[in-house]
């Protein structure tokens, strides 16, 4: 099998007559044959050649037999959330994306579904299953604390007693991990962040092997209608592209960043995947191929945070990651800020930890600017 990047620039290779990137169809409407039955397309929420270019790319990166796109993370997170019904419970990773969380806390009930929060994957057994559990949905690593999930035994736990696994795999993206091929049946991706890259398109991506969910992943667009619009399918497209190369430099960023800020008297302690404990540095090393370019850090006691947050110069004080662009945010304020003060205590989310986001940007830069601002709290 050829390598990533080789495969992202060339899956839709002899699609189009040669060309080398694909066209634009906008047509919201298509035309269907007079003499009766129904053409390939007939509309654009239920199908559309940009978008199904774009799926085509991304199932391709994933090794997955479907991928289907949506306007948003969320969109595609409620799809994969969508397969459960009445009666069903899902377990859920803690911490979640704070839009994870509103989801099962306010949307999931409205619909019949029960939702308990597992503060440690690591830790459940055959016990934490009754008749009612359908899915278990994990974070790995966790936003925004990176705590590690074993993909690869919970997939075995919870297939043991009739249940799918959800992998929410936008921190690492299939470039790094693939929960496809570890036993996940379905895995989201909020493509806005890494997918993209640019901090300029909203997007979600769905992927699974089973051709029953792919089915109710399809639907999911069509009755919905949260569908990626032609022009963003082909913008991923070609972001897609540089996916490989742009995590590598970020993923290189962030190490030296992290080598810099260990002994700073600003800081008290720095999350990364693995470093909670060394049987999540060993699942972590066992499932995926880095780390990614998120870490949080939590700022001393006595420090103050808003002096910090003011004497930044290059890092932008802003919700979302994954782009070409720094960012860090507070996520109990911010991304977490849904949650209540018990799930806050619970993930160990403190108002003083910071999620860090790192881009693309001159690596000396990225450190001097935290040095200056971690000098000035």
């Amino acid at each position: 099998m050829a390598g990533f990047t080789t495969r992202t620039i060339h899956a839709l290779e002899g699609i189009h007559q040669g060309a080398v990137t694909p066209p634009i169809h906008a047509a919201s409407t298509f035309l269907q044959p007079t003499e009766g039955g129904e053409g390939e397309y007939e509309y654009q929420r239920g199908g559309n050649p940009t978008r199904d270019d774009a799926q085509r790319t991304l199932a391709t990166l994933e090794n997955a037999g479907h991928s289907y796109l949506f306007a948003t993370g969320m969109a595609a997170t409620a799809a994969a959330l969508g397969t459960l019904h009445a009666g069903d419970t899902v377990l859920m990773s803690l911490p979640v994306y704070g839009g994870n969380y509103r989801f099962a806390t306010i949307e999931l009930p409205k619909r019949g579904v029960e939702h308990r929060f597992v503060p440690d994957p690591n830790a459940l057994t055959d016990e934490d299953f009754d008749d009612s559990v359908a899915m278990v949905f994990l974070e790995t690593p966790a936003n925004p604390t990176l705590r590690v999930a074993d993909i690869r035994r919970a997939a075995d736990l919870a297939h043991r007693h009739g249940a799918l696994l959800v992998v929410d795999n936008t921190f690492l993206t299939p470039y790094l991990q693939r929960p496809l091929e570890l036993g996940a049946d379905i895995t989201v991706q909020s493509a806005t962040k890494y997918l993209a890259g640019h901090g300029d398109l909203l997007g979600g991506v769905a992927s699974t092997d089973d051709d029953a969910l792919a089915e109710e992943l399809f639907k999911a667009q069509l009755i919905s209608g949260g569908v990626l619009s032609p022009i963003d399918s082909y913008r991923l497209i070609q972001n897609v592209k540089t996916l490989a190369l742009r995590m590598d430099r970020q993923q290189d960023n962030a190490r030296r960043i992290i080598d810099a800020l260990h002994d700073h008297p600003a800081v008290s302690r720095i999350h990364t995947p693995g470093s909670f404990s060394t049987e999540e540095s060993e699942i972590q090393e066992k499932q995926a191929d880095g780390p990614g370019a998120v870490f949080s850090m939590e700022i001393a006691e006595g420090k103050d945070i808003r002096a910090f947050l003011g004497a930044l110069r290059v890092f932008g004080f802003a919700v979302s990651l994954g782009g070409i662009e720094s960012l860090l945010c507070l996520p109990a304020s911010m991304t977490q800020g849904a949650y209540s003060e018990e799930d806050l205590a619970t993930a160990e989310i403190p108002d003083h930890l910071v999620r860090v986001a790192v881009g693309i940007e001159d690596p000396e830069d990225l450190v001097s600017d935290l040095i200056g601002a971690l000098d000035a709290a």
